[in-house]
């Protein structure tokens, strides 16, 4: 087992993966047939705040951020953010599975009428020293930097919100505060991989709805056809396996957005339960946290 703070071997194994690495990084070398391209993996590197373990990726590195693991729970937004600029206001939304992104003066004034945090699964943070949070378990966490505004933006990735092109939209209200698509670097952190990730089917469909036309009886056989298919095949009747942020890359690309511009981590929340909370391993309502600060 590689542990966040070891010096890895060039030969050292993780979860099905094999990596060329040097001490804090890993670069896949080999993937699964069901893994993302590997243009998509940027350096990604193990950090620590107060002895815990957490993941920062190159793609982002103008930026303070962090893709959070177990051992931070049950530290809030509020307290890890000391990891990433004590200077810094946090904000996050209550997470619904939807399409909602809101900015920090959106979240500000409906806590100030309700007394509540507002539904949403995305942020988008346009000051100086904001810093817009998301929790996931198995979903996926998506933290969005523009190079030259500064902007960022988090955003919860499950199933139902790629369905409904969650990232997609938090791409669009970047643009409407000024980001242009070649500026954008997008890191999608931990998340369960599409080869243990089964879904009905029924689920599979309407996820593939957000990147192909077809008729609905045929959307399945267009996704299982598509080059390096987020669909796989599954051994029970009704069911397929499904990689979410295969999908989200997908989506990303529709945009413009090129494999450069896009970095998936090489961990899976499901596989590796030493590092990462998993619902659909344990059924247990507990989160990581994944937070970026805005310039």
């Amino acid at each position: 087992m590689i542990t966040p703070n070891s010096e890895f071997r060039t030969d050292a194994k993780f979860e099905g993966l094999s990596f060329e690495v040097s001490s804090k990084a890993c670069t896949p070398r080999r993937v699964s047939p069901n893994s993302h391209k590997a243009g998509f993996y940027s350096g990604w590197q193990w950090q620590e705040w107060q002895g815990l373990p957490y993941l920062t990726c190159d793609l982002l590195g103008s930026w303070q951020h962090g893709f959070f693991t177990q051992q931070c729970y049950p530290h809030t937004p509020e307290q890890l953010v000391a990891a990433l600029d004590t200077k810094a206001t946090t904000y996050r939304v209550k997470q619904v599975h939807g399409n909602i992104v809101l900015t920090p003066e959106e979240i500000t004034s409906t806590k100030d009428q309700r007394s509540s945090l507002p539904d949403g699964d995305g942020i988008l943070a346009s000051g100086n020293k904001q810093s817009p949070w998301v929790a996931s378990a198995d979903c996926n966490p998506v933290l969005i930097a523009d190079i030259t505004t500064g902007k960022v933006a988090a955003v919860h990735a499950g199933w139902r919100g790629t369905a409904q092109k969650i990232v997609p939209t938090a791409i669009a209200r970047l643009q409407s505060h000024g980001s242009s698509i070649s500026d954008l670097r997008i890191a999608m952190g931990p998340a369960i991989s599409g080869e243990v990730y089964q879904v009905s089917e029924t689920v599979a469909v309407e996820v593939g709805k957000s990147i192909v036309s077809s008729a609905e009886s045929d959307i399945l056989s267009a996704l299982l056809q598509l080059s390096d298919s987020p669909v796989l095949e599954d051994s029970h009747p009704g069911r397929v396996r499904l990689d979410v942020r295969r999908v989200n890359a997908i989506q990303l690309q529709q945009l413009g957005i090129k494999d450069s511009q896009i970095a998936i981590a090489p961990y899976c929340t499901y596989q590796q339960p030493d590092y990462f909370f998993s619902y659909r391993r344990s059924n247990e309502k507990k989160v990581q946290w994944s937070g970026i600060v805005s310039r």
